[in-house]
């Protein structure tokens, strides 16, 4: 579903260049659970936005969905991402303007007129956030919403397009612990019944727990890849 080979980023900064990620490489097959983890400042964010295509690599390469993305145009990797992905932000960006079941159907109103719309959608749209714990929330605005509900709505734009693959970046990083568990549960819950593959960054020790493999990086680079990390494995986010 995803192959990283080699995946390089740098930026030019005004004291010279800094590499955020180095080399990295690893594969993920369809329907597994990643939990990539390390400190601050070791490039998750960044190795998360490069897989999804939301930006380029400096150096290696990107397989998305049998797709090399640095083969893609901008338009192309749109695409890509509309078909095939859902990605949950740590800022929620919700579209302000915008209520909660319009920035749900979202996704659905880009997607090029070759079948399933947003109208077709919208009963999906309802469902999902009836799902989340939101179907009297449906024509609240954002600011009308508590950060709990605003990162449930975009839960649920993530998983209206019924994505392949799930990229979540600290999907519970901005909530209490009550919201937390929560989000967690519908996270993986929403993962199981619909054979998403899933591709998280985290900070919480709980939620790396429960994926299948644990991606360690440090320093821009993968220090340690392993499958089912044991309840008591403390040194997730060392």
């Amino acid at each position: 579903m995803l192959r990283v080979e080699r995946l390089t980023k740098t930026y030019a900064t005004a004291a010279g260049p800094l590499t955020v990620l180095r080399a990295v490489t690893f594969d993920v097959a369809a329907g597994d659970t990643v939990a990539v983890v390390g400190p601050s400042g070791s490039g998750k964010t960044t190795l998360l936005g490069l897989c999804a295509g939301l930006d380029q690599p400096t150096a290696g390469a990107v397989t998305l969905n049998a797709r090399d993305l640095g083969r893609l145009t901008e338009d192309e990797r749109a695409l890509v991402r509309n078909e095939c992905v859902g990605f949950v932000f740590q800022n929620f960006q919700l579209i302000p303007t915008l209520t909660a079941l319009e920035n749900v159907l979202v996704p659905l109103e880009l997607r090029p007129a070759d079948g399933r719309g947003a109208g077709d959608g919208e009963a999906e749209a309802r469902a999902l956030l009836a799902r989340v714990g939101l179907a009297d929330r449906l024509a609240h605005y954002p600011v009308q919403l508590s950060g709990g509900e605003q990162q449930r709505v975009a839960l649920a734009r993530a998983f209206v397009n019924r994505p392949k693959i799930l990229f979540c970046d600290e999907p519970t990083g901005n909530l209490d612990d009550e919201t937390a568990r929560l989000m967690t549960d519908l996270v993986f819950g929403l993962n199981r019944e619909r054979g998403t593959t899933l591709v998280l960054v985290t900070h919480n020790l709980e939620l790396a727990r429960r994926c299948a493999r644990l991606i360690r990086l440090r320093g821009g680079a993968v220090v340690d890849d392993e499958s089912s990390p044991p309840a008591n494995h403390t040194k997730a986010l060392e």
